[in-house]
């Protein structure tokens, strides 16, 4: 089991959370929150509405097939985050809904703004309100984490707030259904291949079932797996890439992967990504003498298309065969 820190939202001595994060960023940039605002009652409607999605027929499902923007349903297989070591996609079906488009035509004119995909209001009544209630909240939770994390890295509470870097978030809440297929490292059969996240931060919600792991060290041999326990109630939070190129190398962004155990599971995370056109480039207070810049300035939006193109089949219907 891997031991991780819990981050208490609600803790008034600000300056000690912020410390606690900086040492959860530093050891292993996985970590649990708690009292974050998001009442239970309304978690379990959001799984239970994301069931109800899943649990349709793959043609009812085809009909909310991810569209050029990345939103809507992915389909079993579609992703493979770790092809070296893997016999075939991710055992797991998704589905995207993100910010959608802004009024001014710079931003509209990219493909991480648009419009959202949904299924039939006939069909799954009250499911995009609750959706695009769950989106909001949690982005949300994300902009307040995100300022105890500018803390920690001794910045301004707002540095990430400001206008061109997190003002018009790519905040990306995917919903998440693995299938009841076992995990067989052997044969490359994974719930979810191995990878770190690529944008800032992600909160993840989990329905109980295990599966989740973390390798701390990416560069040990053998890789070391530890198990991540599901705390009810909390979520799990885990560092991306950007925030690893932000920091120059400070803050970690962790291998991780879902080896399912042979019985469904249902998880649902936040992806907090900065402005599609914000330039990300080392921190000021995380370069020195001994440490210079170790990543060249880009923008968000490049880095994060570039992985996206990278696990995603070009070709979701013919994984369908509709």
């Amino acid at each position: 089991m891997a031991s991780l820190a819990c981050i208490d939202l609600q803790n008034s001595d600000v300056k000690t959370t912020a410390e606690l994060l900086r040492k959860a960023c530093l050891d292993s940039g996985f970590f649990y929150i708690v009292n974050h605002g998001i009442h239970r009652d309304f978690m379990h409607e959001v799984f239970e509405q994301s069931r109800k999605f899943f649990s349709l027929p793959v043609e009812e499902k085809a009909k909310s097939l991810r569209n050029e923007n990345h939103r809507g349903y992915t389909p079993y297989l579609d992703e493979t985050l770790d092809p070296a070591n893997q016999s075939k996609g991710d055992c797991k079906e998704g589905y995207y809904i993100g910010p959608e488009a802004p009024k001014d035509a710079a931003r509209a004119s990219n493909c991480f703004y648009g419009a959202n995909v949904w299924p039939s209001e006939d069909l799954l009544p009250g499911w995009r309100e609750t959706m695009e209630r769950y989106r909001a909240e949690a982005t949300m939770v994300g902009y307040k984490l995100a300022g105890l994390i500018a803390l920690s890295l001794n910045l301004e509470k707002d540095f990430f707030r400001k206008p061109g870097r997190m003002d018009h978030p790519i905040a990306v809440l995917r919903l998440l259904h693995y299938s009841g297929e076992l995990s067989v490292p052997e044969n490359g059969t994974f719930g979810c291949g191995a990878h770190s996240d690529w944008g800032l931060l992600t909160l993840l919600a989990c329905d109980g079932t295990p599966g989740l792991q973390i390798c701390q060290d990416k560069h040990a041999r053998p890789q070391i797996w530890e198990d991540v326990p599901c705390i009810e109630g909390a979520f799990v939070v885990n560092l991306g890439d950007m925030l690893e190129r932000w920091s120059n190398n400070l803050f970690k962004s962790t291998l991780h992967r879902v080896m399912t155990v042979g019985k469904e599971r249902y998880s649902i995370a936040l992806f907090m990504d900065p402005n599609f056109e914000c330039l990300v480039e080392c921190l000021e207070t995380c370069i020195s003498e001994d440490n210079p810049p170790r990543f060249p300035p880009i923008t968000s939006g490049e880095y994060l298309l570039s992985r996206y193109q990278e696990t995603h089949s070009q070709a979701p219907a013919a994984l369908l065969n509709v």
